[in-house]
C-alpha cells in the first residue's frame, strides 16, 4: 500500500520524503524489514523514538514520529502529534476500516464487561445473526475461538483490526467488543467506528495507570463521546445503553446520541426488573421495556447478573432484536469460563472460581456467597503488582467483612515483593476484624482452604478466573485456578465417576 494511502486516514500531519510503498506497520524496531513502516512513540518505560536508527538500519522505508529525527535520504518520515493514536488509524486504514461494514457494539465498565458482552453474543446468536466476539476470554470468530493473550482484554490495533477484517470475511454483521479504558486512554481502539456504547459500572479500578476515579471515569467516557464522531451507517443509529444506578451515569447521560436506553434494577429507568427470584440455580425476572415484558430466565447467579442481564437486553434492544430472541438467548447461555465456575468432584462443600479482582466484585461475588450456603465462606486471592495499589487495602475490608477465613497469595505480582503487597491487603482484613492467613504460593493456599473446607462450606477461590499463566517478574508461568482446585480436590480423595 502507498504511504499516501495510508496516511490519508490520519487527521492532520505532515510528510517529508517520497510516497514509498509500504510492506508492513511496525511498532518494534526488532522485526522491522525492507519496505516496512515503522511507528515510533513514547512508551512506558522507553521512548521509540530511540529506536529509528536501528529500524532504518533493518529497512524502514517511512517512520512516523512526533518530533523530529534525522533519517537517511530516500526514507520518509510522517510527523503527528500522537505516534499511538497514528498506529491505530494507519492500522485501521491498512485493513480497509472494517469496522465500517460491521454493526460494532461497544462494553465497558469495570466489572461485568465479559458477561454482558457474552450475554449480547448469546442473544444475536438465538436471533441468527452472524456475531463475531471478543472478550477478556478470547476471540469468537464464526464459531472458532482464538486466543488473545495474557492478561488481555483489548488487543493492540493490529489484532483488533485483523480480527474485525476476519469477521467481515467469515460474514459477520455484528462485532461485540469489550473495551477498557487502558485501550480508550491509549488510543488503541481509534479507526473502529462503534455504533453502541454500553457500560456496566464504574468503580475502583485501575488508579495507578488513570490516577483519579474522575480520570479512569473520563477515559470510560471517550468511548461514548466517540459514538458521535465515528462514521455513519445506513439506518444503524448511534445508541448508548446507560446503568442509570451507577456513578457513571450524570456524566454519561448527557451526550448526544441518537438514542439511549437506561436501565436499572432498583430505581426507574427504561429497562426494569422486577418479580426478581434469585437461587442457587439462576434467576427468575421480567424485564420491563419499551417494547413490552420479556420473562427471563437464565443460569447466572447474584442480583449483578440482573444489572448484566438488563444491560444486554438495553443493547439488544438497541439492536432490533425480537424479544422472543432475546429470552431465548439468555435462557440457554451457559456462563463464562472462570465466572462463578462451580468446580465438582463430587465433594460435600462447594469450590467456585471467578475472575473477581476489584474492590466492587469481590465485595459482590462475597455477598452471593453468604447467600449460596449455611455453612462457611472460605475466600482464596491476591491483588496483582505493579497494578492499583490503592485497592489492596479495600479488597482486604470486603473479606474480612465477609469471608469467614481468608488466604492471601499470589496474583501476579510481577517484579513487586509479593510479601509487601500480601501485608497491604492484609492491613484491610485486620482492620474488618478478620484474621488472615498469608500463603505465599497459590497452589498451597487453594489447597490449604480445600482441605480446611466442612461439610456445607463455600470456597471462593478469586482474581484468576479463566487465566492460564500468572506473571513473577517477566515471567509468564503456567497456572490455572480450577486446574489448582481439582487437584487439591483430588489429593483429598474426591474424585467424580
Amino acid at each position: 500500500m502507498r504511504l499516501s494511502e495510508l496516511v490519508a486516514a490520519l487527521p492532520s500531519t505532515r510528510v517529508s520524503g517520497p510516497d514509498v510503498d509500504v510492506r508492513a506497520i511496525r511498532t518494534d524496531s526488532r522485526t522491522v524489514e525492507a519496505g516496512d513502516l515503522f511507528v515510533a512513540y513514547p512508551g512506558v518505560t522507553v521512548d521509540g523514538h530511540g529506536f529509528v536508527p536501528g529500524a532504518v538500519e533493518r529497512g524502514a522505508a517511512a517512520v512516523v514520529v512526533e518530533r523530529h529525527v534525522e533519517v537517511p535520504a530516500g526514507v520518509a518520515r510522517v510527523f503527528v502529534s500522537s505516534g499511538r493514536a497514528a498506529w491505530a488509524l494507519l492500522t485501521a486504514a491498512w485493513h480497509g476500516f472494517p469496522s465500517r461494514e460491521l454493526t460494532v457494539v461497544g462494553v465497558t465498565g469495570t466489572d461485568g464487561k465479559t458477561t454482558t458482552s457474552s450475554l449480547i453474543g448469546a442473544i444475536l446468536e438465538a436471533a441468527h445473526i452472524p456475531t463475531g466476539l471478543v472478550t477478556t476470554v478470547a476471540a469468537e470468530i464464526a464459531g472458532q475461538s482464538l486466543d488473545t493473550g495474557f492478561h488481555t482484554t483489548t488487543p493492540e490495533p493490529p489484532e483488533i483490526q485483523a480480527y474485525l477484517r476476519s469477521m467481515v470475511a467469515k460474514g459477520c454483521q455484528v462485532a461485540v467488543l469489550e473495551t477498557t479504558s487502558h485501550a480508550l486512554a491509549l488510543d488503541k481502539v481509534l479507526g473502529i467506528d462503534y455504533d453502541l456504547a454500553v457500560v456496566t459500572n464504574i468503580t475502583h479500578e485501575h488508579l495507578d495507570f488513570h490516577g483519579t476515579w474522575h480520570a479512569y471515569l473520563e477515559a470510560k467516557a471517550r468511548l461514548f463521546e466517540g459514538l458521535a464522531a465515528s462514521a455513519r451507517k445506513p439506518g444503524v443509529p448511534k445508541t448508548a445503553v446507560l446503568n442509570a444506578e451507577d456513578a457513571s451515569f450524570g456524566r454519561l447521560s448527557g451526550l448526544p446520541y441518537d438514542r439511549r436506553f437506561t436501565y436499572a434494577v432498583a430505581q426507574s429507568a427504561d429497562l426494569m426488573a422486577r418479580e426478581v427470584v434469585l437461587d442457587g440455580r439462576g434467576m427468575h425476572f421480567v424485564a420491563t421495556t419499551p417494547r413490552g415484558e420479556i420473562p427471563i430466565e437464565a443460569r447466572l447467579l447474584g442480583r449483578f447478573n440482573v444489572s448484566n442481564a438488563l444491560a444486554a437486553v438495553g443493547a439488544a434492544l438497541a439492536l432490533d432484536i425480537e424479544p422472543a430472541a432475546i429470552k431465548s438467548g439468555l435462557a440457554r447461555f451457559r456462563g463464562v469460563p472462570g465466572r462463578l465456575e462451580a468446580i465438582d468432584l463430587g465433594q460435600d462443600f462447594s469450590v467456585v472460581v471467578d475472575f473477581a479482582h476489584t474492590p466492587n466484585s469481590l465485595r459482590r461475588v462475597l455477598e452471593l456467597g453468604r447467600t449460596l450456603t449455611k455453612g462457611r465462606v472460605l475466600v482464596v486471592f491476591g491483588c496483582a503488582g505493579e497494578r492499583d495499589a490503592a485497592k489492596r487495602p479495600l479488597m482486604g475490608q470486603a473479606a474480612g467483612e465477609l469471608a469467614d477465613a481468608v488466604y492471601l497469595t499470589a496474583e501476579d505480582p510481577r517484579r513487586e515483593d509479593l510479601v509487601q503487597i500480601l501485608g497491604e491487603i492484609a492491613t484491610g482484613v485486620r482492620a474488618a476484624g478478620g484474621d488472615p492467613m498469608l500463603v505465599s504460593d497459590r497452589g498451597e493456599a487453594v489447597a490449604a482452604a480445600i482441605a480446611a473446607a466442612a461439610p456445607g462450606d463455600l470456597v471462593l477461590i478469586c482474581g484468576k478466573g479463566h487465566e492460564q499463566t500468572m506473571a513473577f517478574g517477566d515471567e509468564e508461568r503456567p497456572w490455572d485456578d480450577r486446574a489448582a482446585a481439582r487437584a487439591a480436590l483430588g489429593a483429598l480423595g474426591w474424585a467424580r465417576t
